[in-house]
């Protein structure tokens, strides 16, 4: 351990309680902290950075941690640090994810069930707070997913909990209501304009979709006079729709 200010150390790994479970912090390790770092970026090329000015340095897990209210959902957070008294006491200063209900917006429809935003809120809590541990996935890796477990969440905005701001304040929409992608929607893809579709908006189940192989939206239908369905092929867009149908909303 680093020692920090007098009677307080850094701490790079912490059991919690009650569990074997541990959670690292966001410092190297300590045999790397004396070593400088070696990789070149080419938007950062400077090398012989040490540890903690490197831009590759790793950031600390993700926790769960426990709510005053025990009838509400634990607060997620990313752990930047971890300090440790004289009395053996841990804190940790940890940026919190926000909840789409948490923000200043709400909850849309968009949002994913299991969506989080990086907010810029820090804290110091104590390291008994922490329940256990979680992931937060970038949206694509999300996306990717086989399975979702409970401990998996995703995020694909940061947010500024005094303005109500988000990064990026423009992503892709798809269908004709023009809503960004929520990973929980089934969505069918047109096959003549490549474009995403919820069913709904289609005047068809979810059930209905799932038997399809082939659609064409009624924008083509009218376009180039096609059979509008044809046991179309019904999944989700990916994280990286091609361009052509890709448009920006806030």
């Amino acid at each position: 351990m680093a020692k920090t200010k007098q009677g307080k150390k850094d701490v790079d790994l912490y059991t919690i309680r009650g569990t074997n479970k541990v959670v690292r912090g966001n410092f190297p390790h300590p045999l790397l902290r004396s070593l400088p770092c070696v990789r070149v970026y080419p938007c950062f090329p400077a090398r012989n950075l040490m540890p903690l000015q490197c831009p590759c340095r790793e950031v600390g897990d993700c926790v769960l941690m426990r709510p005053s209210d025990s009838d509400n959902q634990p607060y997620v957070a990313r752990v930047e640090k971890m300090e440790a008294d004289g009395r053996g006491s841990v804190r940790v200063r940890v940026r919190w994810y926000y909840r789409p209900e948490e923000s200043k917006g709400g909850r849309r429809q968009f949002h994913g069930a299991k969506e989080l935003f990086l907010s810029d809120h820090f804290d110091l809590q104590s390291a008994h707070t922490i329940e256990g541990k979680c992931v937060v996935h970038s949206f694509k890796n999300y996306t990717k997913l086989d399975n979702v477990g409970p401990e998996d969440f995703f995020c694909r905005f940061e947010y500024k909990a005094a303005t109500g701001s988000f990064t990026p304040d423009r992503v892709a929409v798809y269908c004709k209501c023009e809503m960004p992608y929520n990973p929980d929607d089934l969505m069918v893809q047109c096959d003549a304009c490549k474009d995403w579709f919820h069913p709904s908006c289609m005047g068809m189940t979810i059930e209905q979709a799932k038997k399809l192989d082939h659609f064409v939206c009624s924008d083509c239908v009218k376009e180039n006079g096609s059979k509008r369905l044809s046991n179309a092929y019904a999944t989700s867009p990916n994280s990286e729709p091609k361009a052509e149908s890709k448009r920006q909303r806030r």
